[in-house]
């Protein structure tokens, strides 16, 4: 099978096989080689190359097929008489896209069909051109007739995840949540000072008490305000973790852990603290540091090992954005519920476990631990939080009040603790899925 092949002049012809092209590359090594969808949009060099229009709209391609893939994969075998073989990848993943396109995008559908089939003729092999030519013609005649709102929300969510949705929050809220997860996600970010004023200049809307989300798209970076740093891009939820650390005086000692790409680094340095950033990754460090930059902040940035590094002082406040497998975040990251298993949920709840307790070592006596994820499965949540206070004495929660979180006071939990999903805000287009607790060490 070949991928990435150079054009030939018949196929540069069609008008928009390149962006195309790039999106059914891409959906080979989300979906067949297994990599995630942002490290491959990043080191893919023919999609950065693409025109900023073909470029966007390959990205929503991408995106749309992997939100809706279970429809869309439910759809192509009640078209097939029997399963396509494996050497049949290529034209499925471009069978993928042709439906995608007819069905759950504003594509002319002569386009969509075309450029499906001279792609699967391509990438091989070329006898499946007339499979592929043949079911999507026949998918532009009964379009209406396909069912695509029945049990939409079950179809493109993996079961492990669907039944830990359902045991988490019942089958009401799950289907909410799923329902959500099929919409783009709105862009938020996190503004420094003035947030009144940036949210009329950039003709935004507020949400919760430090953010503000755009009504319109186009390129963050030539919005008002980005090359002088008066904001940084953050979801709602993801920004609330740094705005409940408490107890911790202005000038307070406290470490970031987890800190890449460091939009709370942002805040805790806004706030006044004097801040320690610790991430074992470089490159993403590497983002983090031209983050601070932009944003004329300081902090201290340490590339460790949590497990194995020493610290010389105790810290006054902590905040642990642990490693998760993200189901909080599908919406952004499409590729999460195919990519991942419940095997990950077990693999990321023992990883922070020992985190949580080197952050216990970490901070001074009396001092604030938050320990947040982007999750939504209970293990790497509230059950982590339960598991940390039944094995350590010296641990008790310090319980988050409603009028410390504006416009969330729903999501939190008769225990203390947050618990934010995609459902919540629904109406001013939801948010990001978190877990957020608070501590105190005795």
């Amino acid at each position: 099978m070949r991928y990435g092949p150079a054009m030939n002049l018949a196929a540069k012809d069609i008008v928009g096989l390149a962006a195309r092209a790039r999106a059914h590359t891409i959906l080979h090594e989300v979906l067949d080689r297994r990599r995630p969808l942002d490290e491959v949009l990043q080191s893919d060099k023919r999609f950065a190359r693409l025109e900023t229009r073909d470029r966007a709209f390959a990205r929503n391609l991408i995106a749309t097929t992997l939100r809706r893939l279970g429809q869309i994969d439910a759809i192509i075998d009640d078209c097939l008489d029997r399963p396509l073989p494996q050497s049949a990848a290529a034209a499925r993943n471009a069978l993928r896209l042709g439906i995608c396109q007819i069905l759950f995008l504003d594509t002319p559908t002569h386009a969509a069909v075309d450029t499906s089939v001279t792609l699967t003729g391509q990438r091989g092999p070329d006898r499946f051109k007339g499979v592929v030519n043949g079911i999507l013609r026949r998918i532009v005649r009964t379009a209406e007739d396909i069912p695509l709102t029945a049990d939409a929300e079950h179809a493109n969510v993996p079961d492990w995840l669907w039944r830990s949705w359902i045991e988490s929050f019942g089958p009401e809220h799950a289907a909410k949540i799923a329902a959500t997860q099929l919409q783009a996600p709105p862009i938020d970010l996190t503004v420094s000072a003035d947030r009144d004023v940036w949210a009329k200049k950039l003709n935004s809307t507020r949400i919760g008490s430090a953010s503000i989300r755009l009504t319109v798209g186009g390129d963050i970076a030539l919005l008002p305000g980005f090359a002088e740093g008066n904001w940084w891009v953050q979801d709602a939820a993801a920004a609330l973790p740094a705005q409940l650390m408490k107890g911790v005086a202005d000038g307070g000692k406290v470490l970031d852990l987890c800190a890449a790409p460091g939009g709370k680094t942002a805040q805790l340095a806004t706030a006044g603290y004097n801040v320690t950033a610790l991430d074992i990754a470089p490159s993403r460090l590497q983002v983090l540091t031209e983050n601070l930059s932009r944003l004329n902040l300081q902090a201290t940035v340490v590339e460790a090992d949590l497990l194995s590094w020493k610290s010389e002082v105790k810290f006054d406040g902590i905040l642990l954005d642990a490693p998760c497998t993200a189901t909080g975040t599908i919406r952004r990251h499409p590729d999460i519920p195919l990519l991942k298993s419940a095997a990950d949920v077990t693999r990321q709840s023992d990883v922070q476990k020992k985190f949580l307790d080197r952050a216990v070592d970490l901070v001074r006596d009396g001092g604030t631990i938050i320990y947040s994820v982007c999750s939504m499965e209970r293990s790497e949540g509230a059950g982590q939080i339960e598991a940390l206070l039944e094995r350590n004495p010296d641990v008790a929660i310090d319980a988050i009040a409603p009028d410390e979180l504006p416009g969330f006071e729903t999501c939190i939990q008769p225990e203390g603790w947050v618990q934010t999903t995609p459902a919540h805000l629904s109406e001013q287009g939801g948010v990001d899925g978190f877990f957020i607790a608070r501590l105190r060490k005795k």
